[in-house]
């Protein structure tokens, strides 16, 4: 016969879990080399700092003022008139929602308060300034 079967010859019951590791570690490396590049915003703001701050709701109506005077809507750029329609598309769907205003500490105070007049004037009633602690 073409095949011989001794004691000797027994089949292989342990699994070999080096490989395995060594994939894991690998993946966990990259883990942690992106998550700061995915979890970093696209855009910095450097908030004023305050004292008194309270930690606020999460919601989907965030609107944040970058240094150069860009005003984002949940991280896309948007125009007074855009901002205005999204935020009563947003109203429309939901009566309570809260507006989370965060600007940088170099914004001039009239485009602050210009955002936070598209923001009353198309039906939200609570909104909060981002500070830093």
């Amino acid at each position: 016969m073409g095949a011989s079967f001794n004691k000797d010859d027994e089949a292989i019951a342990d699994i070999n879990i080096t490989p395995f590791v060594d994939i894991i570690l690998v993946v966990l490396i990259i883990f942690m080399v992106t998550t700061p590049i995915i979890m970093n915003p696209g855009i910095k703001i450097q908030l004023p700092k305050a004292a008194s701050g309270e930690e606020t709701k999460q919601t989907k109506l965030n609107v944040s003022i970058a240094k150069d005077g860009k005003i984002l809507l949940n991280g896309a750029v948007e125009n007074d008139n855009s901002l205005a329609q999204k935020v009563k598309d947003l109203v429309a769907k939901n009566k309570e929602i809260q507006a989370i205003i965060a600007a940088d500490k170099d914004v001039a105070h009239g485009t602050v308060i210009r955002v936070i007049d598209i923001v009353k004037s198309n039906g939200v009633s609570k909104f909060a300034i981002s500070t830093e602690k």
